[in-house]
Formats: structure tokens, sequence, C-alpha cells
């Protein structure tokens, strides 16, 4: 898997997290413990410092980045879906980013809010907590219950799942 050190960023990665061997993890990047990393995903900490809290997942094809000196702080047990472009300042704990999303600039999201699938959330913007935003430019469309935490906190347990399963059930055959 290409992990790389930059100019003396180096990542940082927890044992039981689970990088997939296409992802490509770049300068100062805090992985903890659980996180999944899905193949195709990038995270670029260059510039910048990505830290992921424990549990969380960043699905396949997913981009985060973040600007000179700044810290993208990705909580605990939060979703990031495939395809997804990140160049926030905060995901807080249990908040959920929807495939092929795009959280531009400075961007923050609060606990258990949910960015619908194709939404486009603007420089600067802060989403509270507890609401569903969508469109583009986003915007609140609705709470979130417990049906949707019952919903994502299923998707949730599904990753932490395959990080402990993929380095011991996935192998190459070719």
């Amino acid at each position: 898997m290409p992990i790389y050190e930059f100019e003396g960023r180096r990542p940082t990665i927890a044992d039981s997290a689970f990088v997939a061997e296409t992802a490509t993890i770049i300068g100062d990047v805090r992985l903890a413990e659980d996180v999944y990393i899905g193949h195709g995903a990038i995270l670029r900490g260059d510039y910048g410092t990505i830290d992921i809290k424990s549990q969380s997942a960043v699905e396949e094809g997913a981009i985060l980045h973040i600007n000179p000196g700044a810290v993208c702080r990705i909580g605990h047990r939060v979703t990031i879906g495939h395809g997804a472009k990140l160049h926030c300042l905060e995901l807080a704990d249990s908040a959920v980013v929807g495939i092929g999303s795009i959280l531009s600039f400075n961007v923050k999201i609060g606990e258990w809010s949910i960015v619908a699938e194709g939404a486009v959330v603007p420089n600067g913007k802060i989403i509270p907590s507890g609401v569903i935003v969508a469109g583009n430019p986003a915007c609140e469309i609705g709470k979130v219950d417990a049906r949707h935490r019952d919903f994502w906190n299923y998707g949730k347990d599904l990753y932490v799942d395959l990080a402990a399963r993929y380095p011991l059930g996935c192998r190459r055959i070719d």
C-alpha cells in the first residue's frame, strides 16, 4: 500500500486500523483504532494534518485534503461515503457524508449530522448537530431521528467489522 512521508510529515496508523492496498496515505495523517480506509481512497496530509478518530470509515474512492497548516478533524464513528471529496475542517462524532458529496474549505459538520449523497457544502458553511442537509448548495431538509441513528450505526458497525476482518480474510488470488 502506498504510504508516504512528505518533508518529514509522516503518517501514524494504529495497529487495528485497516488501510486497503490501493489506498494512498501521504504526510501527517493520523488513523486511530479500528479505522477503515477503503480501496482507492486518497488522504493527503502533505500541507496540513488529517486526524481520524476510532471506528471511522473512509470508503472507496474518497479524497481528503486540508489547507496548509490546518487540521481536518474526523471524529469517532464517522462515515465518509464512496467518492466523497473533503477539504473540510471538522466532521464531529457520528457524522455521515454521503456518496459523492463535496465538502469545501473551512466546512464544519456537527455531531450526528448527515450530508446527503451528492450534496455540495460550500466554503465556510457550518452545519449544526443532528440535521440532514442536501442539494447544491446544501441546505437543511430534516432532523436526524432514531431511525437514522439505527440505520447508520448498523453501517458503522459493518465497517468496524471489515477493518478487523480484511487483514485476515482478504488475499490476492492472481
